[in-house]
């Protein structure tokens, strides 16, 4: 029988492979030491990054909503004649500003006067009529009483008195209605407000069906503005405005720059649009400059809440990126570190903090695309990252006058 041949045994195989895979794994340790030796190397070798700076502080920060809102006025009013007859004066100027009751136009009124005159003359003939009525009546009775005329001539009469004093209550009424009439020839205005364009010339013959009317008068002080806010901020208009709270609106120009006016909140409407899902508001303005002008589209804030004594970081300094919502901090050695922050409402120059921040920090604003977590910086126009020997810089006050 042969014998069999030695083989290794696979405990040596083992041995050998996890001292080439230990080998490896030193290799590419000390590889990665040494990049990571001459990074920091090149890291201190760098000069400092000059950036811009700026302090957390504590303050107010106003919570508004903005929006697209028309200008609209409390009346828009048609002046539509009462009845018909020929236009013979206009009493108003094109763009005029009317007081109401002020006369505006004259429809001729000699046809209702004639009118007026033959209600006046019937009402004599019957009042007349109804007078020799009540004096037979009169001596009919007595008569009756003698038994000398028969029961049913006195009842006769008496429906016959009746019937004339109908007739005078009609006349009357006819006289208040050509007297109305009569008034109305002479058109007044309704509302008090600024007169448009004339709409029907003297000489028109105008009749009470007309839609188009004689003139258009609209309100110009005070006037409104109708303005629409998303489903989800109803919810804190709702509860300030229901508390009774005063909410000031202002109303910007086209270029969202000047304000033109301020107002309040005068109605939130009852129903939510389907379409759009936001829900339309109106603001009272005095507008005793007349700035909003019927029709016109301005821009709106709306002041729903001020909050105090909030940490407020420069808009600036806020970043957004992989890590999040971040912000470099300069330390007291006059290096840059990246601090995640939770942000809340803000403005274009202020952001509050909700957290990650404290009061008298020093952040950077200017430069920040030049840093990475641990660059050693140095603040320019003057201001500084506070050191280890001097304290932190009080926060300044960044309260804002409520408009």
């Amino acid at each position: 029988m042969d014998e069999p041949q030695p083989v290794n045994p696979p405990s040596r195989r083992s041995r050998w492979r996890r001292i080439l895979i230990a080998m490896a794994v030193l290799f590419v340790a000390a590889i990665a030491y040494r990049m990571m030796g001459l990074r920091h190397r090149i890291t201190r070798k760098m000069p400092p990054q000059a950036v811009g700076v700026a302090h957390v502080t504590t303050g107010s920060m106003p919570v508004t909503l903005r929006a697209l809102g028309t200008v609209t006025p409390i009346a828009t009013v048609t002046v539509v004649p009462q009845l018909s007859g020929y236009l013979t004066a206009v009493g108003f100027r094109e763009g005029q500003d009317v007081v109401k009751g002020q006369f505006l136009a004259q429809i001729d009124p000699r046809p209702y006067a004639v009118q007026l005159r033959l209600y006046e003359a019937t009402l004599a003939r019957d009042l007349a009529t109804l007078g020799a009525a009540q004096s037979d009546l009169a001596r009919y009775m007595r008569l009756a009483a003698q038994d000398s005329i028969a029961p049913q001539q006195v009842t006769d009469q008496k429906f016959l008195v009746a019937e004339d004093k109908a007739a005078v209550k009609i006349d009357r009424a006819n006289i208040a209605s050509a007297r109305l009439n009569l008034a109305y020839t002479r058109i007044t205005a309704p509302v008090s407000g600024r007169v448009g364009l004339r709409l029907v010339d003297p000489g028109n013959y105008v009749t009470a069906a007309s839609s188009t009317g004689i003139v258009v008068i609209t309100t110009m002080k005070p006037t409104t503005v109708i303005f629409a806010i998303p489903q989800n901020e109803l919810p804190q208009v709702l509860k300030r405005f229901d508390a009774g709270a005063e909410l000031d609106v202002t109303a910007f120009s086209s270029g969202n720059m000047t304000p033109i006016a301020t107002g309040t909140l005068k109605a939130i409407s009852n129903q939510m649009s389907t379409t759009t899902g936001t829900v339309d508001l109106r603001a009272v303005f005095a507008n005793r400059h007349e700035t909003l002008f019927p029709n016109e589209f301005v821009n709106v804030t709306l002041l729903v809440h001020t909050l105090t004594h909030a940490v407020l970081a420069p808009t600036p300094a806020i970043q957004r990126g992989t890590p999040g919502t971040y912000v470099y901090v300069v330390n007291a050695n006059h290096t840059a570190s990246l601090r995640k922050v939770t942000t809340g409402p803000g403005n274009a120059t202020e952001t509050v903090i909700e957290s990650g921040l404290a009061p008298g920090e020093t952040v950077v604003v200017d430069g920040v695309d030049r840093l990475s977590n641990g660059v050693r910086v140095i603040a320019e126009t003057g201001t500084r990252a506070p050191s280890a020997r001097s304290s932190p810089r009080r926060p300044q006050s960044a309260a804002r006058s409520k408009k």
